[in-house]
């Protein structure tokens, strides 16, 4: 274990080190904290004062805490490990000492600490003082929640380290990357709440892994959601994390056992 909190440490060390993209970062991301908080507000507006649950508060609510787990999160494209297959370098990794998948996990632990210390509370802070926040009802949404973002960021993590796996069977995954793109941004409730969806795609969106990595987060910390139900939102995030690190772990064999480097 010791070796993982090592390897967490370092990818926290790493992303430390670029002071300029968390300032560019935090002034990105607030800006369109503002542009999705005043569409927002002027669909409510337009529904009478409340759409689906939400009122002015709660939707700025939603937006600053989606926009606070947008970099820990990191639901858009990753291709470190794709890059490193392409060029053979993973044979070095399934070389050494310690598990692929473990060791990639850990270090991408780290980064989503460290982002979310800076590009994370950084936007929060912003919108709580220009918009406003909704408090949650209840003292339980904290640990809850906090445990949700744990789940959410090993989940994006683990379907990124699934969509890279590609690269053992393609020699090009961009395509794959563009479509995993397309479906995550709109059923991980990045552009508005999956609740605000008709009733056939909100059960389309809740089919897939997707809303677990933002939009339950977000309804955990946000209290949307309470107690009983808080608790069942958390349970649907580990049980799709347990299903899809059983599915990468199958993938990752597979793909071990076909590999072939120059030099044996």
């Amino acid at each position: 274990m010791r070796t993982y909190f090592q390897l967490a440490a370092a990818g926290f060390h790493r992303y430390s080190t670029y002071r300029m993209a968390i300032a560019a970062g935090v002034v990105t991301q607030s800006v369109f904290g503002f542009i999705r908080v005043g569409v927002l507000f002027a669909a409510i507006a337009s529904a009478g004062g409340e759409l689906a649950g939400y009122d002015r508060q709660q939707a700025s609510t939603y937006v600053w805490l989606g926009q606070a787990l947008l970099a820990p999160i990191a639901i858009f494209g990753w291709t470190e490990l794709a890059d490193r297959i392409k060029t053979g370098d993973i044979a070095v990794d399934l070389a050494r000492p310690v598990d692929v998948q473990l060791s990639w996990w850990a270090a991408d632990l780290g980064r989503a600490g460290f982002q979310l210390l800076t590009r994370g509370l950084a936007p929060l802070l912003i919108g709580a003082v220009t918009v406003g926040l909704a408090l949650p009802g209840s003292w339980t949404a904290y640990p809850l929640g906090l445990l949700s973002v744990l789940l959410a960021v090993s989940l994006s993590f683990v379907v990124r380290f699934g969509v890279n796996l590609i690269a053992f069977w393609s020699l090009d995954i961009r395509g794959f990357i563009g479509l995993y793109l397309v479906v995550v941004a709109p059923f991980s409730g990045l552009y508005v709440p999956i609740h605000l969806f008709p009733d056939w795609l909100r059960t389309v969106a809740y089919a897939t892994p997707f809303p677990s990595l933002l939009q339950f987060p977000v309804d955990v910390l946000g209290g949307r959601v309470l107690g009983w139900e808080a608790v069942q939102v958390v349970a649907m995030q580990a049980g799709w994390l347990v299903l899809l690190v059983a599915v990468t772990r199958v993938a990752m064999h597979r793909a071990a056992r076909r590999l072939v480097v120059q030099g044996g």
